[in-house]
């Protein structure tokens, strides 16, 4: 199977999508949009991290702030953020278009993002892929009718050893078989967040048969030191 490896972000506004803002009903610069007095305390304390006179250090942080508030990123959230922090919108909409993290159109309540890069691939994420698509009746790309769920293949997650996996929202799924993928679906559909990490009983990224380096205590200072030294 040939896959292209942009073709998710094309279609959901990410890092590979056109870079050219195009106006529509809901994204455009009348969009409502504004921080809530609550987030407008985080932008302050977010701001506060970086040297004085450097406010746009803080454009990551701040964009994801934005759209963790609205749920995805329309460009009058941009907007905002550059006026919060004293930058020209385009330096903000670099940003924003760069980075696949920042979703500039709208995604589901839940959004599975599925790594199909070598490690992924290798441990069979294209299983994992056809039990989500057959799950929730949307192909890579879109969202459910009832906007709970948006499917996106995305590059390296950075959990290689845990392969498969997905991240959904915030939470890693690792060490996943299709039928764990069903279930963690099930679950969401419930309105239950399924405790994430991996679901082969490992604990984190420890050797699936056990350990195989440092199985003794450690031998405490200067084991191994010369004794004239």
């Amino acid at each position: 199977m040939v896959r292209y490896l942009h073709r998710t972000a094309v279609r959901t506004g990410a890092g590979g999508a056109l870079f050219v803002h195009r106006d529509t009903a809901e994204n455009n610069p009348s969009t409502p949009f504004d921080f809530t007095p609550e987030n407008y305390k985080r932008v302050e304390t977010i701001i506060g991290n970086y040297p004085e006179g450097h406010k746009s250090a803080a454009v990551i942080p701040v964009l994801d702030l934005a759209q963790r508030q609205h749920g995805w990123l329309p460009i009058s959230a941009m907007n905002k953020v550059a006026e919060v922090l004293n930058m020209p919108p385009m330096r903000v909409y670099e940003v924003a278009t760069f980075y696949t993290m920042f979703n500039r159109k709208p995604v589901g309540k839940y959004h599975i993002q599925i790594c199909t890069t070598t490690p992924c691939m290798l441990r069979d994420s294209d299983s994992i892929l056809a039990a989500i698509k057959k799950k929730i009746g949307i192909q890579v790309g879109e969202t459910t009718n009832d906007n709970l769920f948006t499917l996106t293949e995305v590059e390296c997650l950075g959990a290689c050893v845990n392969a498969p996996m997905v991240q959904i929202n915030d939470n890693y799924y690792e060490d996943l078989l299709p039928k764990d993928i069903e279930e963690i679906i099930d679950e969401l559909k419930a309105g239950r967040v399924p405790p994430p990490g991996p679901r082969n009983g490992r604990m984190s990224c420890e050797p699936a048969g056990g350990l195989t380096s440092l199985t003794e205590p450690p031998k405490g200072p200067g084991f191994g030191v010369r004794a004239d030294l």
